[in-house]
């Protein structure tokens, strides 16, 4: 409720759903610690604005208008468009989030345009750091088998960890080497190829370790937990961040950071940016050209290598 002009304040500002919407965060976005924690910092800011200018106490009694003056507020700080345009994304967050969960009867930061800032790349992993993590899962035991076969299979063909959680026994087809993809942004099935590597590591799992995992229950998903059923988002988050960790990795990491590497290494051995936009199911190239950050002194390798003039020894007098 707004508290009315003259009454003495007598509590803290009460955005109480913050706290319930950081869980939310937590367990369904797998956004990295430090963006949680930018984004609680941005909200409890946004929040005290709200109680001490605009004598807001309640999430429902906000309005478009507050959130522009919010937002005009911040203009006059002289902060930057990527820092504005981070708090804004946070706003509009909490806010659909509570119009979702009918916390609110409203979503007043529905139609709230969002400043373009610089695009930050995407965290990537080498190579080399890629091979360490696959090959320190190197036991026999059934969770081990599975891990193995999770990590090859994300990092060979670019999955979401939607659509790895997802991916049915049906899914895969062996003899052409590919699977079927389902869901994903926009809903778009489509097929990906898997390498050798992956294919060995799927096999061994359905061979050797899913069957033990599902203590004679049934499921079509090709992976289970240790009870047999499907595994969380937030427990594989838990397992790459610590299996990183674990071979000296101090990169801020993610299930998406394979998806990531994938693209990457594939742009970087020559692969068509169109072919990767398939690969990943973007719908806009503008999402894939993302990948394009390549090295300059590799462009300027295949730039030397390509060219027929680069080089001043190449031209006949």
């Amino acid at each position: 409720m707004k508290r009315q002009e003259g009454i003495e304040k007598t509590r803290e500002p009460v955005f109480y759903r913050i706290r319930d919407f950081e869980y939310y965060l937590q367990d369904n976005l797998n956004l990295s610690s430090k963006t949680i924690s930018a984004y609680l910092t941005d909200l409890y800011q946004y929040e005290k604005f709200m109680y001490e200018y605009e004598h807001i106490e309640d999430e429902e009694d906000v309005t478009r208008e507050d959130i522009n003056k919010y937002i005009m507020s911040l203009k006059r700080k002289n902060l930057s468009q990527q820092s504005i345009a981070r708090k804004i994304i946070a706003i509009k967050e909490f806010h659909k989030w509570l119009f979702k969960t009918d916390e609110t009867k409203s979503n007043p930061a529905e139609n709230i345009d969002t400043p373009k800032g610089e695009k930050k790349l995407p965290e990537v992993l080498s190579v080399d750091e890629v091979d360490r993590m696959i090959n320190s899962i190197d036991g026999k035991e059934p969770l081990d088998l599975r891990n193995r076969a999770m990590i090859e299979l994300m990092y060979s063909s670019g999955l979401r960890i939607s659509e790895l959680l997802d991916m049915k026994l049906s899914d895969i087809h062996w003899n052409d080497q590919y699977i079927s993809v389902r869901g994903g942004k926009g809903n778009k099935d489509r097929q990906v190829p898997f390498g050798d590597y992956a294919r060995a590591a799927v096999r061994n799992y359905i061979t050797d370790g899913r069957g033990a995992l599902l203590k004679e229950k049934n499921s079509n998903l090709l992976f289970v937990n240790y009870k047999g059923e499907g595994l969380s988002r937030q427990a594989v988050f838990k397992y790459i961040k610590k299996l990183a960790s674990d071979n000296g990795i101090t990169k801020e990491i993610s299930p998406h950071t394979l998806r990531h590497s994938f693209a990457t290494h594939l742009l970087q051995n020559g692969t068509d940016l169109r072919v990767i936009q398939e690969l990943l199911g973007h719908e806009d190239i503008s999402t894939t050209q993302i990948y394009t950050h390549l090295d300059k002194s590799k462009i300027r390798a295949e730039y030397d290598k390509a060219h027929p003039l680069a080089k001043a020894d190449n031209r006949e007098e």
